[in-house]
């Protein structure tokens, strides 16, 4: 056994490589993407089959056909791609497997990027699988080997839900040795056919429903006395009257929780929040009088103790986010904790702890406030100048803009304002039909990235095709899946296995769609891109703009801009339209910041007095 420092997101995927997995798909996205990466980045000899696929659906799926031939798959994503993936989900649970499969869907508290604050735990009960939920990295570690056996045993898939800060925070990890990798030893048996097993229908669902709650019981039963779920400390006793006081916690919050705890209090850990370990709840709730839940998102934990207590017509009054006790939304912190701590039970909170929270809002009340810094497109992006170039062109028109889920969700933000709606991944080709169907009067533009193209465009497009949609596609093409850190994508020629493969060309899919007009421009060539544009306002049907740049950190910077003072007017110009983070204003004048200018030239094009100008970048 070593010891290494990982991130949480390694811990899974070193977990993962240690369990003996064949096969690791998913599709990016924040803060799920880096379990993926680091399967690929440690896949000696190629052994297990990684990719990218082109959305969470097609991940499960893979992944199921893999598991079917006896193979351990894992699958990874972050908790709305968990949505995208349900359709397979909900009727693999049914179907199971043969060699284990862990899903892994981090959830985003906060949130911090991402649509929604929705919690996976309550998939786990909606489907029927059983969840696993780390509270550490070093946990992340070793759940998801246990999740494998357990899937092995119950031939079901599994859900290992770690939350944000969970797959970002690093720990001292204790990893096995390479010469101890249990994937050596593994064989996969292939597949057998079995049409009674692997080919859903009606009655074989109804009869794999009864197994599976029948399973849930046997877990429930078996998860009480599961290593990651215990039962610590003593009951806290308050007052004359002698209420006996515990808390409950899951996940992260376990750990915050014992960071702010003196130990003189019952406490249960809950590592699997479903099927819930009722035994060792049950244990817990018999010497108590009163809990608090602290658990982030939802009142999973909370619910779960309430329907126990009342089964068994125990007197305990169960406190959190039901209650208002604790917050219903956000992520939870060391510091909200404590605060929650301190109002249940202070007496139970560290010393050190509590002076510590002291000093830090003595800090707080001292500090200046920070800067508002909200996010912004890169100097140089190219998405920029493909909003500027579309807004040229419809000036004057009545005209509605969707967006998509991306980098380019930023162009919303002020001066551009060229992001009216932004609801998932694809939408914005679908929208912008609704659109179209009840004010046929508007120009309906729908703006797309290129990775999400491939992930969820498509079917929206031939949608538009078919019913005869009135609207102008934009696709903005800048070569990568930028936003979750420039991962392949079938556009870009390249897989996760290291292969260069044939690129899928967006301009073909379209013209196979039916897509009547293509038109393809260099949205940094600023005039013939809003010519571009121009030529398709007032044709019908489905029409198309392919603005294709790469994303700034694929290439380096070739030039440099530079303000000429002598020339410069001040009019502000390029701050008013282009809200470009490398140009600044100070003192009345303007300037370009060179560490931060990409060389794009859009603002030279935009400035009527020629006072910004290319120099060497140096």
């Amino acid at each position: 056994m070593a010891g290494q420092l990982l991130m949480g997101n390694e811990a899974v995927g070193l977990g993962a490589i240690h369990a003996g997995v064949k096969l690791v798909s998913g599709y990016p996205g924040t803060p799920s993407t880096e379990i993926l990466e680091t399967v690929a980045k440690n896949n000696e000899q190629g052994r297990i089959h990684v990719e990218w696929s082109v959305n969470e659906k097609a991940a499960l799926e893979v992944a199921a056909g893999a598991s079917y031939a006896g193979a351990r798959t894992m699958v990874t994503m972050k908790q709305v791609g968990l949505n995208v993936a349900s359709d397979p989900l909900m009727s693999l649970a049914y179907v199971g497997v043969k060699g284990g499969m862990v899903i892994v869907a981090a959830d985003d508290p906060g949130p911090i990027s991402s649509q929604t604050e929705q919690d996976t735990r309550h998939f786990g009960e909606f489907s029927k699988l059983p969840v696993f939920d780390p509270a550490s990295p070093e946990e992340a570690y070793e759940m998801v080997q246990d999740a494998f056996t357990y899937s092995e045993k119950y031939q079901t898939p599994v859900l290992l839900r770690p939350t944000t800060r969970v797959c970002h925070g690093c720990a001292a990890v204790t990893v096995r040795e390479e010469g101890c990798l249990e994937a050596g030893g593994r064989k996969t048996e292939g597949f057998v056919k079995d049409t009674k097993r692997w080919v859903i229908f009606p009655r074989l669902s109804y009869q794999n429903h009864k197994k599976i709650e029948a399973r849930n019981e046997a877990l429930s039963h078996e998860f009480s006395s599961y290593r990651f779920n215990w039962i610590e400390g003593a009951p806290n006793v308050e007052g004359e009257k002698g209420v006996r006081r515990g808390v409950a916690a899951g996940g992260i919050s376990y750990a915050y929780v014992k960071e702010s705890l003196s130990g003189d209090i019952l406490l249960l850990r809950v590592g699997t929040p479903h099927p819930f370990p009722e035994d060792l709840a049950l244990e817990f709730l018999k010497n108590l009088d009163e809990v608090l839940v602290l658990e982030e998102l939802d009142p999973v934990i909370e619910r779960a103790l309430l329907q126990i207590a009342g089964k068994h017509h125990l007197a305990v009054r169960i406190r959190g986010k039901l209650t208002h006790d604790t917050a219903n939304a956000g992520e939870n912190s060391v510091e909200s904790v404590r605060g929650d701590l301190e109002s249940f039970a202070p007496e139970t909170v560290r010393e050190e702890v509590r002076e510590a929270a002291f000093q830090t809002e003595d800090f707080k009340r001292d500090a200046p406030p920070l800067p508002v810094r909200p996010p912004v497109l890169c100097a140089g992006c190219p998405h920029r100048a493909s909003f500027y170039a579309v807004k040229q062109a419809a000036k004057g028109r009545k005209a509605v803009f969707s967006g998509d889920i991306g980098c380019y969700t930023l162009g919303n933000a002020a001066p551009l304002d060229m992001v009216d709606t932004c609801l998932c991944m694809g939408a914005d080709v679908t929208i912008a039909q609704g659109l179209y169907i009840i004010e046929g009067d508007a120009l309906n533009f729908a703006f797309i990235g290129d990775s999400t193209f491939f992930a969820s465009g498509i079917t929206g497009i031939i949608n538009a095709v078919y019913n005869q949609t009135d609207m102008i596609l934009v696709v903005l093409d800048n070569s990568t899946t930028a936003m979750t850190g420039h991962q392949p994508h079938p556009g870009t020629g390249r897989t996760m296995m290291g292969e260069v493969v044939a690129k899928v060309s967006i301009e073909k899919v379209l013209e196979g769609i039916g897509v009547g007009r293509i038109v393809k421009a260099d949205p940094l060539k600023l005039e013939s891109a809003i010519q571009a544009v121009r030529q398709v306002l007032d044709e019908r049907g489905v029409r198309a703009v392919i603005f294709k740049s790469p994303c700034i950190a694929l290439e380096k910077p070739k030039t440099c801009y530079q303000v000429n003072e002598k020339t410069c007017v001040s009019c502000r110009q390029c701050i008013r339209e282009l809200g470009c983070p490398a140009i600044v204003a100070c003192d009345g004048r303007i300037s370009i910041e060179p560490s931060l200018c990409y060389g794009c030239g859009v603002c030279g094009e935009i400035c009527k007095f020629g006072a910004i100008q290319e120099v060497d970048h140096e």
